[in-house]
């Protein structure tokens, strides 16, 4: 299904995302780090937006959303779970839930962990996911107001998706993430490969997102959980991948 998206760089290091359907018109934007630079955006493209989607509570997804409502009165989707920290909702999701904008059929995942309640919003039909705090490009969200238990499956989730669909994540952290991975897995081929293209794309200052399901499948350590190659490198030989990730992470949080 063709869609247009456009990637919005918000505040220090944060993404929006806009994603529109050439059939109906229909724009809807993930996240409102900074309503400014969405209005910008949207100004540039010409586009009138209809819909916002927030994927989790924190005030750099959502400090915009009061004044992108007002000044385009689009309607707001949002976690159920997180309805009582995010002011301005209009429609309420959780898992498997389905809604459109325009003809783009989404459907909602529920991916906590990072915060309780964080969706990510996926349509198989334009093959993108909109992924939030959860899943980065080479990395994975901090686990706050969750386990790393519910983080892992969260993931477990989002890399079940097809392969080809493309990821929009809330952060360009993915050069520190990669350095991470090679931290722990220094020879990784895939990894270091990617990474190239990682240095080469931020020196001139150009985004490395999106990325899609099967690059991180490939590349994405905390993904990687599953490989008995990565365990034992860890020290972790024959372990759960659960207990894998949770090390992961743990040493991610300190790195």
């Amino acid at each position: 299904m063709y869609t247009e998206t456009r990637l919005i760089p918000c505040l220090a290091d944060n993404y929006a995302a806009l994603v529109r359907d050439p059939a109906t018109g229909a724009v809807a934007v993930v996240d409102v780090p900074d309503a400014d630079a969405v209005q910008r955006e949207l100004a540039a493209a010409g586009w009138r937006l209809t819909d916002i989607l927030i994927t989790h509570h924190h005030a750099d997804h959502t400090q915009g959303l009061a004044a992108l409502k007002a000044a385009t009165g689009a309607r707001v989707t949002g976690p159920r779970e997180e309805a009582d920290r995010i002011a301005g909702l209009d429609r309420l999701v959780g898992e498997d839930d389905a809604f459109a904008v325009g003809a783009i059929p989404f459907q909602v995942i529920a991916t906590p962990g990072h915060t309780r309640g964080h969706v990510a919003y996926w349509s198989r039909d334009a093959a993108l996911l909109f992924a939030g705090d959860t899943l980065f490009a080479m990395g994975c969200g901090r686990v706050i107001e969750g386990t790393t238990d519910q983080m892992w499956a969260s993931l477990q989730k989002l890399a079940a998706l097809p392969p080809k669909t493309d990821v929009y994540c809330g952060h360009e952290y993915t050069e520190k993430n990669g350095e991470f991975a090679l931290s722990i897995d220094p020879d990784y081929k895939a990894t270091k490969s990617r990474m190239i293209e990682v240095k080469a794309l931020r020196r001139i200052g150009r985004p490395t997102v999106p990325t899609s399901i099967g690059w991180e499948l490939a590349t994405n350590p905390f993904l990687r959980a599953t490989d008995a190659k990565l365990a034992g490198k860890l020290g972790l030989s024959g372990a759960e991948p659960a207990l894998v990730f949770a090390e992961l992470r743990a040493r991610k949080d300190g790195f």
